[in-house]
């Protein structure tokens, strides 16, 4: 029995080295994905990986990504949008280069906290915000509590009401459980799960390039990421969204996959009855990150709703 058990312990330590999965090294995430227009700006107590391009004088942008992501993820819009606007977009706290939050909190009051800092240094006063899934959330929050920065929202299925089978019920304080699955990440996390777990996210699973998986596989594994990632799901808050959204006077264009299944369409009939400045566009058969999806189809109706106020 006794070498039996041994057996055992020594494959179980065999395959948890082989399933180990360590950080990548910084400077060469640097190298690879904070090349030139990227740069590195002190806020808020963090050092923030930044793209801040287009002419300095045309209306502001700036574009939040959603949970796991980066700035990166707006890459084909930034190239388009920075044509005639100033469009800026970050690595959010916890996230890609940024890396994690000294102070550990992810809670949505920080993130505007931190938002508000990194505008106040990059001297922009006012700008329209673009958020998908979690930066959604981020992006409705700060028009709730900063409104006169906040020209007009874009909302990319946007994080805050629950989806069904849950609800705001959790005492306060009380971490959020978080599966064990997610929390083994920090020390596991092989490429194909990673491709799984993304693949839900497109209508469309050709546009899930090996290149795109690559670009996630690499900053998600940047250092205190991971960590920062599960820190984010414990303190992830479940308030009640209506009486924020309630507030919000900014004009606001709500945009949704038909095909989303991690955020469902159907959702978007909560904001609806609550923005009073909102409308939706449906994307059909697309999935819930439509500026990676579907570019050029999702950028064209979110530009019919910047250009509205030139025309």
């Amino acid at each position: 029995m006794s070498i039996v058990v041994g057996l055992v312990i020594v494959a179980l330590v065999a395959a948890a080295g082989w399933l180990w999965t360590p950080d990548e090294d910084r400077s060469v995430l640097e190298a690879r994905y904070a090349r030139a227009p990227s740069t590195f700006v002190a806020a808020a107590g963090l050092r923030i990986h930044v793209r801040d391009t287009g002419p300095r004088g045309a209306p502001a942008v700036v574009l939040l990504h959603g949970f796991g992501s980066s700035l990166h993820t707006w890459e084909a819009w930034a190239q388009d949008l920075q044509r005639d606007h100033r469009v800026i977009r970050l690595d959010l706290p916890g996230a890609g280069l940024t890396g994690a939050d000294p102070g550990g909190d992810y809670s949505d009051r920080r993130g505007v906290e931190v938002i508000a800092a990194l505008m106040d240094t990059l001297d922009v006063p006012r700008a329209t915000f673009v958020g998908h899934s979690m930066g959604g959330r981020l992006a409705w929050h700060l028009a709730a509590a900063l409104p006169s920065r906040v020209e007009r929202l874009v909302l990319l299925a946007p994080d805050g009401f629950p989806i069904p089978g849950t609800d705001y019920a959790r005492a306060s304080g009380q971490p959020a459980h978080v599966p064990l699955v997610a929390r083994a990440m920090q020390v596991v996390l092989p490429r194909a799960v990673l491709r799984m777990n993304l693949a839900p996210a497109f209508g469309d699973r050709s546009a899930l390039t090996d290149a795109l998986v690559d670009r996630y596989y690499d900053l998600i594994r940047a250092p205190t990421v991971r960590s920062a990632m599960v820190a984010r799901l414990q303190q992830a808050e479940r308030d009640d969204p209506v009486p924020e959204l309630r507030r919000i006077e900014a004009p606001t264009l709500l945009v949704w996959g038909a095909a989303d299944a991690m955020i469902p369409a159907s959702n978007a009939t909560d904001y609806l009855g609550c923005l009073p400045h909102a409308r939706l566009v449906v994307l059909p058969g697309v999935g819930h990150i439509p500026q990676e999806e579907v570019p050029a189809e999702s950028l064209r109706v979110v530009r019919e709703f910047l250009d509205e106020d030139r025309r």
